[in-house]
């Protein structure tokens, strides 16, 4: 008996995806919970398993454009691979007579190569000879496509103006070499740069509320959460998870909430509903090794923080030119529902905060 192995539904908007990866071959064996191809779509990539023990047998070839439902493979249900009875049975007649050596696999001829012999008979496909390519061209991914319209649309459809300040990172930075040992012992996470940016923007996004608030149509929603998406760079692009209630978080939550999102990012498992929602997002260009940039906007929110590369610099002090820790901030805003002084006020309180961080800590 064969059963089919179908393009599961993953997200209500979405109606198909790209096969990116099989995972096992054309016939192998394959036990219940198995790993058999990956689903990459314009939100999430998904991994789907094996419902069914037996042989698969694929009909739908890798990196192919697939619908929502649509059948991609067959598993045999009990069927056992003519391979593994060969591989088992050598494996019997080792265990029962050991002296006897493994066939010895002949040595191959060497192979010469040269652009003046001449060659007796057509080369395999493999081996004919290739023009030197230029470029290289492939499909844009459906991640990549969804990024590319949303940037797009976000340059068109919104009034971007930036506005940027500089904070001073000394404090932050004396802070987490003082209290890291025993934060981590605690807590069993280190205490990072994003939890105190974090908490910074929520305390500005509550002095400042209309940075929290949305153009729908002809009408201004005002948040009245604070769900804060972390811009974070994967191997497939840019994806934005969002931290739920942030103002209810202590630094440790934010932090232990951040690695979970990195795990499931780095093995290619964040979910749409990590990714929706959020009312604000921050993105760290930094660790990259960006000094400035304007980020652009995350429709249909209305602010965005770039954050940026720690770099020495001498700054006047009370007078006197001393070398800091300074990072430049870059705060993105919808013109349309943010007026000037508001961003600038906005941006003036997280980097208040950041210049204080005792308070955030013990808050």
């Amino acid at each position: 008996m064969s059963i089919a192995v179908t393009v599961p539904a993953v997200g209500e908007s979405i109606t198909s995806g790209v096969l990116s990866a099989w995972h096992k071959k054309d016939g192998d064996h394959v036990a219940v919970g198995d790993l058999l191809f990956t689903l990459d779509t314009d939100k999430v990539s998904s991994e789907v398993t094996a419902l069914e023990a037996g042989v698969l047998k694929i009909k739908v070839a890798e990196g192919s454009e697939v619908p929502i439902g649509s059948t991609v493979a067959e598993i045999e249900v009990g069927a056992a691979p003519k391979k593994a009875e060969v591989e088992s049975s050598k494996e019997e007649v080792a265990e029962v007579f050991p002296e006897v050596p493994a066939p010895k696999a002949e040595a191959p001829e060497p192979v010469a190569i040269s652009s003046q012999a001449p060659i007796a008979h057509s080369p395999s496909p493999a081996l004919k000879a290739q023009p030197e390519g230029r470029v290289t061209r492939r499909k844009l991914t459906p991640l990549r496509r969804k990024i590319a319209l949303q940037l797009v649309n976000a340059q068109q459809t919104a009034a971007i103006l930036t506005t940027f300040n500089e904070v001073d990172m000394s404090a932050i930075m004396g802070l987490r070499k003082d209290v890291q040992e025993g934060f981590q012992e605690k807590y069993g996470v280190k205490l990072g740069f994003m939890s105190f940016f974090i908490k910074a923007v929520v305390e500005a996004l509550q002095v400042i509320p209309q940075i929290n608030a949305q153009l729908e149509g002809d009408e201004l929603i005002e948040n009245h959460y604070f769900d804060i998406g972390v811009a974070v760079g994967t191997e497939k692009g840019l994806m934005v998870p969002v931290l739920r209630d942030c103002e209810k978080l202590s630094l440790a939550g934010i932090e232990k909430e951040l690695l979970g999102f990195a795990v499931k990012a780095r093995e290619g498992k964040i979910a749409l509903s990590d990714l929706q929602g959020g009312c604000f997002t921050i993105s760290n260009g930094g660790v990259y090794g960006s000094l400035l940039s304007t980020p652009i906007l995350n429709p249909p929110q209305s602010g965005i923080l770039g954050m940026h590369k720690i770099q020495e610099r001498p700054v006047a002090i009370d007078g006197k030119v001393v070398i800091r820790p300074m990072m430049y901030l870059a705060l993105s805003y919808d013109h349309r529902v943010v007026d000037g002084k508001e961003a600038v006020t906005f941006l003036i309180k997280v980097k208040e905060a950041l210049e204080n961080p005792v308070r955030l800590f013990l808050d």
